[in-house]
Parts: structure tokens; sequence; C-alpha cells
């Protein structure tokens, strides 16, 4: 049996994953279903699929489209998911536990350090997974840095919504939909942003040292293009807001629009869909999420009353079991 080589053979084996606007409809779509799921039968366990649905599904869309659009042969799917989810895992839990030990207290000298410790665990995972590639392109050391980036916010996200499901009303603390799903669309539509931009900038930074090289070779703008993410990322955490998130991540984009060299193609390739996206996130920031949020308000009532009701039952259940003789 002779293989088939050429064109179509191409195309077959880079069609690994769905496009990209499949992937965004179908996250969403089941996003919305459990939220009218959890609505209508007020059941507590619906929570951790609208809590992982609603951070996962914008950072999934925007790692297809990177593999969905020139694909490279240096960035294997393998490679891309290991940065994506081992990455994610491990830079997450690196900076919790650097953060509980080094970072006291809140405030403008918090956030500093906070850009500083989780800029750096991503950096270092960037070098980490980009073991064993031997020809360095800008643009693949942005889409590795993205895919880190993009683990990372997603799982950070999925912790932020499950914080804020917890209300406290004077002495008594209730669970709050409405919370949770505000917060789902603040950090689910913008976050990925922050720190997909962010260690995209670095992963291309890293990669456009070693262009020609065959191995990673430090450089200057490496340490250049790490004090930029992480003073970005702690201006992001202290302005904080719609208009804080666009400036910050209008000055993030500086260095992708007026890059130049063997960067530029990398600029085209790139920082066109993250500028437009944030257009299009501000945009919904600025108009859709206050008039959600006042949709969510007016639900929060009944969906109090709903787990209310829930917790009556299982107390009641449980109150049975321990009482099984009265």
């Amino acid at each position: 049996m002779s293989r088939s080589h050429g064109p179509m053979s191409e195309v077959d084996a880079n069609a690994w994953a769905p496009r990209w606007w499949l992937v965004l409809l179908i996250g969403v779509g089941l996003w919305l279903a459990a939220v009218g799921a959890i609505y209508v039968t007020g059941d507590p366990l619906l929570l951790p699929t609208i809590v992982l649905l609603g951070s996962f599904v914008i950072p999934v869309s925007g790692l297809v489209w990177y593999l969905d659009h020139d694909p490279s042969p240096a960035l294997s799917p393998r490679r891309i998911l290991t940065a994506f989810l081992v990455a994610g895992v491990v830079g997450i839990l690196a900076a919790a536990l650097l953060e509980s030990f080094l970072v006291k207290g809140s405030g403008i000298l918090g956030n500093i350090k906070v850009g500083l410790i989780e800029e750096l665990v991503k950096g270092l995972l960037i070098l980490l997974v980009a073991i064993g590639i031997t020809s360095f392109r800008t643009r693949d050391g942005m889409v590795l840095g993205a895919a880190v980036g993009f683990g990372f916010a997603a799982l950070e996200s999925s912790g932020y919504a499950f914080v804020s499901l917890f209300v406290v009303n004077g002495t008594q603390l209730t669970l709050s939909v409405s919370s949770v799903l505000g917060t789902e669309l603040v950090r689910g539509i913008l976050a990925p942003f922050g720190h997909g931009m962010w260690s995209a900038i670095l992963g291309g930074a890293v990669f456009s040292s070693s262009i020609g090289r065959g191995r990673l070779r430090p450089a200057w703008r490496w340490l250049g293009a790490y004090a930029l993410v992480a003073a970005l990322h702690a201006a992001f955490d202290s302005f904080g807001g719609i208009v804080g998130y666009v400036i910050i991540s209008a000055i993030g984009l500086v260095p992708l629009v007026w890059a130049k060299g063997a960067s530029e193609i990398a600029r085209h390739d790139v920082s066109t869909p993250v500028f437009v996206g944030m257009i299009a996130a501000s945009s919904v920031g600025i108009f859709l999420i206050p008039m959600l949020y006042v949709t969510w308000q007016r639900l929060r009532e009944r969906s109090g009353e709903m787990f209310s009701r829930k917790g009556e039952i299982f107390s009641r259940k449980e109150e049975f079991h321990s009482n099984p003789a009265e």
C-alpha cells in the first residue's frame, strides 16, 4: 500500500482539533445550559460544571485558534497541551506556595510581588516545556507562552469563581450563584487576555534570542521582557476594572505592534487578533456585564431560596440517618 503525499495529507495531519469558533460556540452553549439548569432545579451539584466550563471555554478557544492558524512543526499538539494543562497546574501550585511565604498583605507592594512571582513561574515553565525544540521562531515562542498563560488563567479563574460562591450576609454564610456568574464573565472573558498576552510576550522574547542557534540562548531581552510583563501584571491587579484592563492591555500590545526584524511576522500573526479580542472583551465588559449583573441580582434572591430549601432537605436527611429510631 502506497503512502499518500501532498497538500491533502498535510491538511489531514494538522486537522487534529475542531475549528476554534466551533469550540467557542459549543462551550458557551453548554455553559448557558448549565446556568439555566441550576436556576430551574436549584441543584448545587451543577456548580462545578458552571465553574469549569466558564473558566476554560475562552482559554481553550484561544488555544485552538492559534493552532488553527499556521500550525508550526516545532510545536506538536502534545507539547501545546502539556504547556496548557501540566504547566498550568504546576504554575498555579508553585505561585500559590511562593505567595503564601513571600507576599504579606495587599496593596501596591503586594501586587508587585504577585506579578514578579507569577510571571517568573510562568517564564520558567516556558523554558521547561521548550526543552527538545531545536528550531525557533518568535511566533512559536508566543504561542507556547500563550498556552502556559491560558492554562494558568483558566485555573486561576476557577479559583476566583469558587471563592465568590460564598457570600457573608451579617452572621450567615450563603451561596450566591449570581456572584459566581459575574466572576465567570469578568475573569473568563478578560483574564486570559492578561495572562495569555503577558506569557506570549515572554515566550516571544525567549525564542527570538535563539533563532538560528539550535538551542535556547539566554539574552538580556529575557530580563527586559520579564520586567515588562511583571509590571503589567502588577498594574493590572492594582488598577482593576474595565478601564484599567483596557489601559494595561493596550500598553502590553506595544511590544507586539512595534516589533521589528524577526518579530515582525509574529506581530501580524498574533498581535492583531489579540487587539481585536481586547476591544471585543472591553465592549462586553462595558455594555453587557452591567446588564447581566442587574439580571442576576434579581435572580439572586430566587437562587438563595432554592439553596436554602436544598439545605433544609439535606439537614433533614442527616437528622433522619443520625436518629433512625425517632
